[in-house]
């Protein structure tokens, strides 16, 4: 159930069934089951047409021969004659649109003449202009750049702060589903792995799959019985729902969720040899090679931290977990 106003992000890897989804939202795909519901009433059988969906495709989709204008007003134009606005009230309501996206001086453009991010605001009014019950993005900022992108999806999240329309919108992009939405769903090969707020999703994963998605892992490999769990010569505490003796386990932990000291701290430490080191903006990404599990896990330190320890490659360390999450190793949620 999506509420009224909130923002969600279907995120996934590519193929997993995202825009499907969006598209049997939109009614342009019918499910093989289950049903669609708009403010509590059936709408699986309802025409596309009749739904009130806005829908923004990643590639614009803007008529080429129309002004920026004309594009926005498209909607509006063809709406059956009965129920189409007059002129003025047409002319009215693209300006404020266009007002909206700070895109009213480029009215008498055409998309050839925008830039990407131009015409992806531009496609982003037309569906507005509509006044959709839902509004639905496919992929908005997939065809942009890295640094176009991150503009374009800050302006939406203010744009939906202003305007408060129930918006979906599909992506394969970690960072965005986190920073642009109110909840995310996770995707995984058709199915939903978990539902939750961003801090929900990301602190607390509730399977393997959504805890490897979201960032880079490490896994370490071990064992558990009633009481204890040994992941090489570490010793942990168990979590409850293992409980069977000498099951396998496996310990997922992020990569900035890893200290690493000269000295071992406790008897969590893993013994390590530095492998290589990668100097990446302000972070530093080593590769560790455990002694004890003949495992490869990747670290991320600051810069400070890596210049307080000042390690060279082959050099021995000690790393610890600080945040390890463990789950059986056939878990299948």
């Amino acid at each position: 159930m999506i509420p009224s106003g909130e923002l969600l992000a279907l995120l996934g890897p590519s193929g997993c069934g995202k825009t499907t989804l969006l598209r049997i939202i939109a009614g342009l795909e019918s499910p093989d089951s289950g049903s669609i519901l708009f403010n509590g009433e059936e709408a699986t059988q309802r025409h596309v047409g009749e739904r009130k969906i806005g829908f923004v495709f990643q590639h614009y989709a803007l008529f080429r021969h129309l002004s920026v204008f004309e594009n926005v007003a498209f909607g509006l134009r063809v709406k059956a004659r009965k129920i189409r606005p007059k002129e003025a009230q047409i002319k009215s309501k693209v300006l404020e649109l266009l007002r909206l996206i700070q895109l009213d001086h480029l009215s008498e453009k055409y998309p050839a003449q925008l830039s990407g991010g131009q015409r992806q605001r531009v496609a982003l009014a037309r569906a507005l202009a509509v006044e959709p019950q839902v509004l639905l993005l496919d992929e908005p900022f997939g065809a942009l750049d890295a640094k176009v992108r991150l503009e374009l999806r800050r302006w939406l999240r203010r744009l939906h702060d202003e305007i408060h329309v129930t918006s979906i919108f599909v992506t394969h992009d970690q960072e965005e589903a986190l920073e642009v939405s109110d909840r995310v769903v996770i995707m995984n090969e058709g199915k939903v792995e978990q539902i939750g707020t961003p801090e929900e999703v990301y602190d607390h994963p509730a399977t393997p799959f959504t805890f490897d998605f979201l960032g880079n892992v490490n896994l370490f490999h071990g064992r558990v019985n009633k009481e204890s769990e040994a992941l090489g010569d570490a010793k942990l505490v168990a979590p409850e729902n293992l409980g069977a003796s000498e099951s396998p386990v496996v310990g997922y932990v992020r990569s900035h969720d890893i200290e690493v000291e000269r000295e071992p701290v406790d008897s969590d430490s893993f013994k390590a040899e530095v492998r290589h080191v990668h100097t990446i903006g302000p972070m530093v990404k080593m590769e560790l090679f455990l002694c004890e599990t003949k495992e490869t896990v990747e670290v991320e330190l600051s810069r400070d931290v890596y210049r307080r320890l000042a390690l060279q490659k082959d050099e021995t360390v000690f790393v610890r977990p600080r945040k390890l999450r463990v789950f059986a190793d056939d878990y299948q949620g």
